[in-house]
């Protein structure tokens, strides 16, 4: 049970922490340094997290899957509140 808790809040602390950085994504010009800076910048934070939560290779694709989350919910809120797409 407690792992599966621990999963969860780095799955939830991967979301929230690329919320904003998927927002602030969506200003850089595609394939630029911003634009590639705001994809990976979250990386060794969400690495550090899951290794002192003591979870393991096989948890990467659900920490990897919350940060895609966010990408997209950061990007989806930039483009509703400046009207772009």
């Amino acid at each position: 049970m407690q792992i599966a808790l621990q999963v969860t809040a780095l799955i939830l602390m991967a979301v929230v922490f690329n919320v904003p950085m998927g927002y602030q994504r969506q200003s850089c010009r595609k394939f630029s340094p911003g634009w590639w800076f705001y994809i990976h910048i979250s990386i060794p934070i969400i690495m550090y997290a899951r290794i002192k939560a003591g979870l393991g290779v096989p948890f990467i694709p659900f920490t990897l899957a919350g940060a895609v989350l966010g990408q997209m919910i950061g990007g989806k809120i930039y483009r509703k509140r400046n009207d772009v797409g």
